[in-house]
C-alpha cells in the first residue's frame, strides 16, 4: 500500500475491534495509507458508542493512526463542494461522498471500504476495493 490508498472509517475501527476482520484492517494500516481528520472524528465516534473505548485509548488508537498513515489530509471547502455533486451524481450519502473526495483530492487511486460498491471506479481514476473480500 501507498499514499495513493485511502482507508475509510470502517477499516480503521475494526483495526482496533476484536472483530475477525481486525488482521486484514490492521495489515492495511500498517502498510501506510491515507487517512482524513474526517475519518479521525467518524473513528472516535464509533470507538465510543461501539466498542465502548475510553477517550484515553481513542486517543491513543488515533495517535497510532497518526504515525502508521503516510498521509492525512484535511479536507477544504473544494472537497466538500466535489462531495456534494458526487453525491449526487453516484447516489453515495454524503458523508461516504465526503470521504471519496477527499481521497480524489489527495490523488488517491484506490479508497478501501467495505460499505460501497467494490470494483466502482469514481472519476476515472479512484477504485472502491473492499478488503475483506480479497
Amino acid at each position: 500500500m501507498s499514499a495513493t490508498d485511502f482507508l475509510n472509517t470502517n477499516v480503521l475501527v475494526y483495526a482496533f475491534s476484536t472483530d475477525p476482520r481486525n488482521l486484514a484492517a490492521m495489515r492495511l494500516l500498517e502498510s501506510g495509507c491515507c487517512v482524513s481528520t474526517q475519518g479521525f472524528n467518524e473513528f472516535s465516534n464509533i470507538a465510543r458508542r461501539k466498542l465502548g473505548m475510553s477517550w484515553p485509548d481513542i486517543r491513543v488508537a488515533i495517535g497510532a493512526i497518526r504515525t502508521l498513515s503516510v498521509k492525512i489530509v484535511v479536507p477544504d471547502v473544494a472537497t466538500h463542494e466535489r462531495a456534494l455533486l458526487l453525491a449526487e451524481r453516484h447516489n453515495f450519502a454524503i458523508f461516504d461522498a465526503h470521504m471519496i473526495a477527499t481521497a480524489l483530492a489527495a490523488d488517491c487511486l484506490r479508497f478501501w471500504s467495505e460499505d460501497l460498491h467494490a470494483g466502482m471506479v469514481v472519476e476515472e481514476r479512484l477504485t472502491i476495493s473492499n478488503p475483506f473480500r480479497l
